[in-house]
């Protein structure tokens, strides 16, 4: 029986069922399409003991992770949330020259350059091969490595200790789950700042996000499974924000429980009233989470029925979104080539490929404007204002969105 990643209790209770699924980020090559591909299982779990949802099988990261096709810079709206956050600890801890940024799953760089361009030192940690290279070449400091507890005293060593580390959804990714904790106590300043972000489970299911579930995403939290993860590790959670991006995330600040709280002390009243309405809504309580699949199912029949009648009226469906989420949402609901013509995706990093199990091609977003389809299923719906102000001339000519999540319209 599995323990939990948080607490190591063995009484997971199931909450969701997805079967065996392909990897949701392993693109495939027109010479792949024929070769079997690698499915492992896909089940959804809640630990009642800390409350932590996760799923029960671990892929081995560098399965999952030394070579990546998600590049932040490719989304507006991650980039304006990383410049809003780094402003803003600039101003609120006076950061210059002296200071010390690290990102741990740095990407491409996007929100480190925000410290870079005030001349604060800063180092990414980054463990896809593909995306430290381009890190580097824009002039990030970039290690590839996985973050651990003997990287964090390697960098401590080093380069000393951090004033603030960042870690955006990345906590959800990772296997050695406590020794990356343990690792960011290690590299933080006694009255450093950790600053994780995170998809928020409560926002999960109340707005049917199954698609956010795949191999990479290990855990799902809510403030009350943060806390009990990190205090394990002497590390207090001193504020927290929800955001909207991604669907609904946490932002939760962390620092060293050992060393001076530096925020404000509103920030642990803004703990509390989260905490409480995590208690309100049952945040430990499985009953909470089980009706999920339930909300799952129901979406699948509206779906289907509406592409099914699309079709049937004889109009053409395309993807937008090569997404793990897309992955997700067509492999579970079987929708593939019979009903979509293929996927438009922003990533020149993705043109060119196939998509995992459906096998649909992956083009420019410029095919939409050429071959004008008359629906486009929006599958990375998490940045639909985005998209949808990127596709005006597609919309203004009559074309549609389908955006699926967190309820089904059309627009």
């Amino acid at each position: 029986m599995p323990v939990c990643r948080s607490c190591g209790e063995n009484q997971l209770q199931p909450i969701l069922a997805l079967g065996q699924m392909p990897l949701a980020n392993a693109l495939l090559t027109r010479e792949h399409l024929s070769m079997p591909e690698e499915t492992f299982p896909l089940d959804l779990a809640f630990c009642p003991h800390c409350a932590l949802m996760q799923i029960t099988e671990t892929v081995p990261p560098e399965k999952l992770f030394r070579e990546y096709l998600y590049f932040s810079s490719f989304s507006d709206t991650v980039l304006q949330n990383a410049r809003m956050i780094a402003a803003r600890l600039i101003s609120a801890f006076n950061l210059n020259h002296d200071s010390f940024v690290v990102e741990v799953a740095s990407n491409d760089g996007y929100l480190l350059k925000n410290y870079q361009e005030k001349f604060i030192p800063v180092l990414g940690v980054e463990p896809a091969l593909n995306i430290a290279k381009v890190a580097e070449e824009r002039g990030i400091p970039t290690i590839s490595e996985f973050f651990c507890t003997e990287l964090a005293c390697h960098l401590r060593e080093k380069y000393g200790q951090a004033d603030i580390i960042h870690a955006n959804n990345v906590v959800a990714h990772v296997a050695d789950l406590h020794g990356v904790v343990e690792g960011l106590r290690i590299l933080l300043k006694p009255d450093g700042v950790a600053v994780i972000e995170n998809h928020y489970v409560k926002d999960l299911i109340d707005g049917v996000e199954f698609d956010s579930i795949y191999h990479e995403h290990l855990c799902y939290y809510s403030v009350t499974s943060f806390q009990n993860l990190f205090a394990q590790h002497g590390l207090t959670l001193v504020d927290v924000e929800r955001l909207w991006v991604h669907g609904g995330s946490l932002r939760v600040f962390f620092q060293r429980s050992d060393g001076p709280c530096s925020l404000e002390k509103e920030g642990r009243s803004r703990v509390e009233a989260l905490l409480q309405d995590e208690v309100g809504w049952g945040v430990d309580q499985v009953a909470f989470y089980q009706n999920f699949g339930e909300k799952v199912e129901r979406l699948r029949v509206e779906l289907l029925a509406l592409l099914t009648k699309i079709k049937a009226d004889g109009h053409r469906i395309a993807v937008y979104g090569a997404s793990a989420k897309s992955a997700t949402l067509l492999n579970y609901f079987g929708i593939g080539a019979e009903m979509l013509d293929y996927v438009a995706d922003r990533s020149t990093f993705k043109q060119g490929k196939f998509t995992p199990g459906t096998h649909l091609p992956i083009l420019s977003t410029t095919v939409l404007l050429e071959q004008q389809p008359e629906y486009v299923l929006l599958l990375t719906w998490n940045f639909t204002d985005e998209i949808l102000e990127q596709q005006a001339e597609y919309r203004r000519r009559g074309g549609k969105f389908i955006i699926p999540i967190p309820e089904l319209r059309v627009v």
